[in-house]
C-alpha cells in the first residue's frame, strides 16, 4: 500500500469516527485530511499515524491521538481571522492543522528539539503563518498581545488566569486542569467582557506543565 493510500484510508477512518461523536465540521476535517500525520510521527510508529492511541515522540514527550486532536479543535471552534496561542508545540501537527483554519498560529514549546523539528515540518508543507518558538509556558507570554483562542496542552493545578487575560472579549481558552494526581480533565474558558464562562469537557492523557526552558533538549 502506498502512503498516499495509507493517509487517505486513516484519514477515511477517522471520519467515520468522529461522525459517530458527532462531528462533522467541513473546514476543521479538511484541515486535517490537508495535513499528512505521517510527516509528524516517528516512522517506528506509521502505523499508528491516524489510530486513537498517543505516540511517543523526542524529549519524553507524547503525540495526541489524531482523535483527541479533532476532539479539542471541535471545541476550541478556530476560524478565519483568528489568532492562536497554542502552548505545548509537541509535533507541531495541531498547530499545523490550526495553521490551515486561522489567520496566525504561534506554539511555544520549552524543549529545542522539537521547536527545531516542528519547524522543518511547517517549511515542507509551506505554513508561513505558524510561529513556532521556544519559550516557558508556565508563566505566561507577554508581549504578544491578544488571542482569540488559546489551546494549553500541558495540565495545570488551576486555571492559568495569566493565559485567560490575554483573550479577547468574546474568546476562548482549552485548558488541561489536574482534578487530582491521576486524573486531568480539560476545561474551556470563554471570555465576555471581564466575565469567564467556565465549562468541564472531558478527561485528557496530559503531563503537569513544567517551569523554565529546556538547557540541553
Amino acid at each position: 500500500m502506498t502512503p498516499r493510500l495509507v493517509e487517505k484510508e486513516g484519514f477515511a477512518a477517522v471520519v467515520l469516527r468522529m461522525r459517530a461523536e458527532g462531528i462533522s465540521d467541513i473546514d476543521l476535517l479538511t484541515a486535517v485530511e490537508q495535513t499528512p500525520r505521517s510527516l509528524f510521527v516517528p516512522p517506528q510508529f506509521s502505523d499508528d499515524a491516524y489510530s486513537s492511541h498517543t505516540i511517543p515522540i523526542d524529549c519524553g514527550s507524547f503525540m495526541e491521538g489524531v482523535d483527541l486532536v479533532v476532539r479539542l479543535l471541535h471545541h476550541l471552534k478556530v476560524k478565519p481571522g483568528h489568532r492562536v496561542l497554542e502552548v505545548g508545540t509537541g509535533s507541531g501537527f495541531t498547530a499545523a492543522v490550526m495553521g490551515r483554519m486561522a489567520e496566525r498560529v504561534l506554539t511555544i514549546d520549552r524543549y529545542k528539539t522539537l521547536v527545531t523539528s516542528a519547524q522543518k515540518r511547517m517549511d515542507a508543507l509551506s505554513l508561513r503563518n505558524v510561529i513556532i518558538r521556544q519559550a516557558d509556558g508556565s508563566t505566561g507570554l507577554q508581549g504578544e498581545g491578544t488571542f482569540d483562542r488559546i489551546l494549553v496542552t500541558a495540565a495545570f493545578n488551576v486555571m492559568p488566569r495569566f493565559y485567560a487575560d490575554q483573550l479577547v472579549s468574546g474568546g476562548s481558552m482549552l485548558a488541561p486542569l489536574m482534578i487530582s494526581e491521576n486524573y486531568c480533565r480539560m476545561v474551556r474558558l470563554t471570555k465576555t467582557g471581564s466575565r469567564f464562562e467556565r465549562e468541564e469537557l472531558f478527561q485528557v492523557p496530559y503531563l503537569p506543565v513544567v517551569p523554565l526552558v529546556a538547557s540541553y533538549l
